[in-house]
């Protein structure tokens, strides 16, 4: 057996490990409250979390990852709710792990046979490989910001609601957020802790819209700042943010209902129209060929 196909073997042997570890690998959290705290975006104090348990290489890819890179994940991790499975310190040791794995099974495809195209592909699956935690993270931050935006019209009516029944602000975006479920919710809940350990209301505010993405959310959280610092009637703004907000959602249903005859367009030309042709006109072609060979 020759020297190529044993490190073929070897590199094959240590890239699987290592992607079923970085899939199926379990949470190192505890604490049921460190897990709640952590979804919201709270962290817990380092007692209750073992973030250095499980992460050998993390300090290694922390050395090899710049800066720039790292603030890219901490944002990506923002958006998607920073997940208690997928700590920092993980997210880095399965990027370097697998972008090693991919370049020792890259050489040995490129060794095989000399040319561009090979070194090509290999640098192409190293990246790729590099890259697809930050791909993962991405698509979990863009479902949470759409949950986000779905559920903020719903949201601002129970506070509309309470608000106009004699709560104040902030009690009524605390029974909104511990009664309500989802993104948001969460969301709401690290706003409430944020004001409780001292941070003003305007921070408090701020930090919630920089957490995310969702126009509708930024947009009201600074219509409720300026109605903080000019002394506007909370609710006339709420009331005023919660009919916009069903009414973006009613747009936003209309032009989703609106694209998808274009949607169904090449499905339905490529793959559903040929099987009809050929179910429909194929006996009558098959009975005029027969007519013809006769």
């Amino acid at each position: 057996m020759s020297l190529t196909i044993v490190l073929a073997i070897v590199a094959t042997a240590l890239a699987l490990p290592v992607l079923g570890w970085s899939i199926l690998s379990p949470r190192f959290y505890r604490d049921p409250a460190a897990h709640r705290n952590l979804s919201r975006g709270l962290l817990p104090s380092p007692a209750t979390v073992e973030t250095d348990r499980g992460h050998p290489f993390a300090d290694l890819a922390r050395r090899f990852t710049p800066g720039s890179f790292i603030a890219r994940l901490d944002r990506l991790l923002v958006r998607a709710g920073r997940p208690p499975a997928w700590p920092m310190k993980k997210v880095l040791s399965t990027k370097f792990l697998l972008a090693v794995a991919a370049a020792c099974l890259g050489i040995l495809y490129a060794a095989g046979s000399a040319g561009a195209g090979r070194y090509l592909l290999a640098a192409a699956a190293i990246t790729l490989c590099y890259f697809v935690p930050d791909l993962l993270l991405y698509s979990q931050g863009t479902e949470r910001q759409a949950a986000i935006a779905k559920g903020l019209a719903d949201t601002l009516d129970q506070m509309t609601i309470a608000v106009e029944a004699g709560l104040g602000f902030e009690a009524a975006m605390s029974r909104a957020a511990y009664n309500g479920k989802g993104p948001l919710a969460e969301e709401l809940v690290r706003t409430l802790q944020d004001m409780q350990v001292g941070r003003s209301r305007r921070e408090a505010y701020t930090d919630l819209a920089a957490r995310t993405s969702v126009t509708d959310l930024r947009r009201f959280v600074r219509s409720i700042i300026q109605a903080d610092m000019y002394g506007i009637s909370i609710s006339g703004v709420l009331r005023t943010q919660a009919a916009e907000m069903r009414l973006k959602r009613r747009q936003r249903a209309e032009e989703k209902a609106m694209q998808i005859p274009v949607k169904v367009l090449f499905p339905l030309m490529f793959c559903i129209l040929p099987v009809l042709f050929i179910v429909m006109l194929g006996p009558a072609a098959i009975g005029v060929i027969n007519t013809f060979v006769k």
